[in-house]
């Protein structure tokens, strides 16, 4: 009998996993070359593989990603506009590395120096940009490190907004997908980064060719962002996202040998998500979930919806089963506005719970004064006596 327990204790200590399923991630074949992977659909955030996704590293013009999600959102927010004309500084014109070749005092509209980073990732046009929404590239940088905070970046600070390399300034493939999900919400910036080509200066002895450095774009059906990079410390990076049957992926590759490999295992990644797994829409896009009273609401109902997308990430060979939602509303008493929690959205597949989501109103409900109140009750009061009838 002892020679049997040690003869097993010896089995184990020298073959500890001959007995453990392996982690799906170790049959795959995907990003071999890269130092850092992650692949994700995009509604849900759910990863279907990863590799090192969490280790520091340097994220090169990627970081751009994080500078176009600030950028984006201060034209959506009324700070600038499309069409507003930047001066360029001194100190937008000395960038090096990849550039749109601005001048010291030059011209540009937001919309042009946009589409020199979304197209052709140009240091001096993020900055340009950058001091722009911010007034300097450093009060920029502070937004920036702001935002990741926000979204629970853990492995991300910025020291600059194009991504030339700093000791200080580093991320994650994690993290940068996390940028990438919240970019990709705003679809105009997908306008800009799925072009492959395009011209600045136009009708000027100064007239600029802009190529994409995201060959995807061009020869990856589907593929309409985001960012690639490179500098001698971070190699060959890139986050892409395509979108096909109604499913969003993104995938990122960080520290890859040369451009042509990097293009390749993200293809190869993509590939994978498309052939193996779909979203399933639960609520069949299904906005409003119903009227709900409003206690002292100058309008006397509103509808709710979810907050968040209510798809499920499957793989294709998995069978559909029978969805099914629980609604759970919060005492609603106005003011109310779009954004505020009012409850909860449980979704369960054959009465296992799938996912939960909090609920919130459909739009603005302002607190009724007494006038709306009065004729409230005079109304209720005569449809009242007219049920009596």
């Amino acid at each position: 009998m002892k020679k049997i327990l040690v003869f097993l204790l010896l089995f184990y200590l020298f073959f500890p996993m001959s007995n453990v399923k392996a982690d799906e991630n170790d049959d795959l074949k995907l990003a071999e070359s890269a130092r850092s992977a992650i692949l994700v659909e995009a509604s849900t955030g759910k990863v279907i593989f990863e590799k090192n996704a969490d280790e520091k590293l340097h994220p090169a013009s990627m970081t751009k990603m994080m500078s176009l999600l600030l950028i984006i959102e201060a034209i959506e927010d009324g700070v600038i506009k499309w069409d507003q004309v930047v001066q360029v500084s001194e100190n937008a014109s000395s960038m090096g590395g990849s550039q749109i070749l601005l001048e010291t005092g030059e011209k540009m509209s937001v919309r042009d120096l946009f589409k020199g980073v979304a197209i052709a990732s140009g240091n001096d046009a993020v900055v340009a940009l950058a001091e722009t929404v911010a007034g300097s590239e450093g009060n920029f940088v502070s937004m920036m490190n702001k935002r990741a905070r926000e979204l629970g970046l853990t492995n991300t600070n910025f020291k600059n907004p194009h991504g030339l390399d700093d000791a200080n300034h580093y991320s994650s493939s994690r993290d940068m997908m996390i940028i990438a999900r919240e970019l990709v919400k705003h679809e105009k910036v997908l306008e800009y980064t799925k072009v492959y080509e395009d011209y600045l200066r136009e009708n000027t002895d100064r007239k600029i060719w802009l190529v994409n450095t995201n060959r995807l774009v061009r020869f990856y059906d589907g593929v309409d962002g985001l960012k690639t990079g490179y500098t001698e410390d971070a190699g060959y990076c890139m986050t892409a996202t395509a979108k096909k049957d109604g499913m969003r992926i993104i995938a990122v590759v960080m520290g890859e040998e040369t451009s042509k490999i990097r293009n390749q295992e993200v293809s190869e990644m993509l590939d994978y998500a498309f052939a193996q797994y779909k979203v399933v829409n639960v609520l069949q896009n299904k906005k409003a979930l119903g009227k709900y009273r409003v206690e002292n609401g100058k309008e006397e109902y509103v509808g709710v919806r979810p907050v968040g997308e209510t798809t499920i990430l499957k793989k294709k060979s998995e069978k559909d089963g029978n969805y099914s939602y629980d609604i759970k509303i919060n005492s609603l008493k106005a003011p109310i506005k779009i954004g505020d929690n009012v409850g909860t959205l449980t979704i369960k597949e054959d009465d296992n719970n799938v996912m939960t989501l909090k609920l919130t109103v459909d739009k603005v409900v302002e607190k009724a004064n007494f006038g709306n109140l009065f004729f409230r009750n005079v109304k209720d009061m005569i449809i009242g006596n007219m049920s009596l009838k």
